[in-house]
């Protein structure tokens, strides 16, 4: 016995110190490690992106086979991939023709506006000049100051064919760029569907094989554990992305109509560019509202007020009856931790990380509330946890907790 307990605290201790090395040896080569991971990602890309496609598929699938009354699941899974391709195809074509229109149209415009601009700084200034005539001369200078700085300018990039080439190459580099990138896009979405529908014809399979891996690694206690939190983070992720769907395009809509009747430019594209946005909480809105509001400056200011103003009413409508009503407390975050796992997982992973912010802090708190609340009993307090949640948290003796 005695031999045993030191086999132990010397196993325990050779853990400790191998865990430490390989830390040390993870931090001192973060630059290597990354670097590897990052291939590694890279070339799984198109498998991760098929596994992510599956699961935005999957309660579409399901809901075709109930339809088909679970004789057809092969053809319920490519018609709910060939609906999701068509979705993101009508998207594509709603938004890039116009897109394309608009910027053609802002270069065209984009010359008289600045010309009016500086008529208007002309007699601006002109009429500063008269009204002080002690600062007329330093009026006089900073107006052909600006001229001529106006002037370098353009004709230091504009000037001759070889400067309009020589500044043209930078961007005909980038243009070859960006469309070997969007080849390589389409190739991993062409791959990502296919894996996709392996995945969506053996999920069954595939999720009772991840129960027996945890079933034979983890003891009961911890596999039930793990368990339990894997389904909630199924619910949450699931019940949160379908809801912000149905809730940005209801929110689309009503800015489409709010466009047509306001007579603004480019009213599908505007609605469309909203609408996507909408998906992440709180900053969506008014990511999608300012290239919209720009586009509409350079057409008519006074449209552009009036898109802001609207946009915030929307919002407001959205936060407080759209939502609420669609969405309900499915997290259970209150607004403090949306906003921090928005801020968190969006700086850590961009606009990714802004999606799948608010559902990942919600399974991250429910974790950490389970691992606390656990600790709390195991010591004999309890009456803490009770005293906590009449104070704070009156309704979650029916079950319904709101993250704090």
């Amino acid at each position: 016995m005695k031999n045993e307990k030191y086999v132990k605290i010397g196993v325990t201790g050779a853990a400790i110190v191998a865990f430490g090395i390989l830390f040390f040896f993870l931090v001192y080569r973060m630059d290597r490690f990354s670097g590897a991971l990052g291939m590694i990602m890279g070339i799984l890309r198109p498998f991760l992106l098929g596994g992510i496609i599956a699961y935005i598929v999957t309660p579409l699938a399901h809901r075709l086979n109930r339809l088909f009354r679970g004789k057809r699941a092969g053809l319920s899974n490519v018609l709910a991939l060939l609906a999701v391709i068509l979705c993101v195809v009508l998207i594509v074509l709603l938004i890039v023709p116009q897109l394309v229109t608009s910027i053609v149209g802002i270069m065209k415009e984009l010359p008289a506006q600045f010309a009016v601009a500086q008529a208007k700084i002309d007699v601006l200034l002109k009429s500063l000049a008269e009204a002080h005539p002690e600062y007329a001369e330093a009026i006089d200078n900073a107006l052909s100051s600006i001229t001529k700085s106006v002037n370098s300018f353009a004709s230091g990039n504009f000037g001759s064919a070889d400067d309009i080439i020589r500044n043209l190459k930078p961007i005909l580099i980038g243009s070859t760029s960006t469309v070997s990138s969007a080849i390589g896009v389409i190739k991993d979405l062409f791959i990502g569907f296919i894996v996709a529908l392996y995945f969506l014809s053996r999920r069954r399979q595939l999720a009772a094989q991840a129960e027996l891996m945890v079933r034979g690694i983890f003891k009961d206690a911890w596999a039930d554990w793990i368990i339990h939190e894997v389904k909630y983070a199924d619910r949450m992720f699931n019940g949160f992305f379908m809801g912000k769907l149905l809730d940005s395009t209801i929110v689309g809509v009503i800015c489409l109509v709010g466009c047509l009747v306001m007579g603004f430019e480019s009213p599908l594209l505007i609605a469309v560019i909203v609408g996507v946005t909408n998906i992440i909480p709180f900053f969506g809105p008014f990511i999608g509202a300012i290239p919209c509001a720009l586009l509409l400056l350079l057409d008519n200011p006074v449209h552009a007020l009036m898109f802001l103003i609207f946009v915030i009413v929307l919002q407001q409508l959205d936060g407080n009856v759209i939502g609420p009503k669609i969405l309900g407390d499915s997290t259970g975050l209150s607004a403090l931790w949306v906003m921090f796992g928005i801020l968190l997982f969006g700086g850590l992973w961009g606009i990714v990380g802004m999606l799948v912010g608010v559902p990942l802090m919600a399974v991250i708190y429910d974790i950490v509330r389970q691992m606390t609340f656990g600790g709390v009993r195991k010591r004999g307090h309890g009456e803490m946890i009770d005293a906590y949640r009449k104070e704070f948290h009156p309704e979650a003796e029916k079950g319904a907790g709101k993250a704090d």
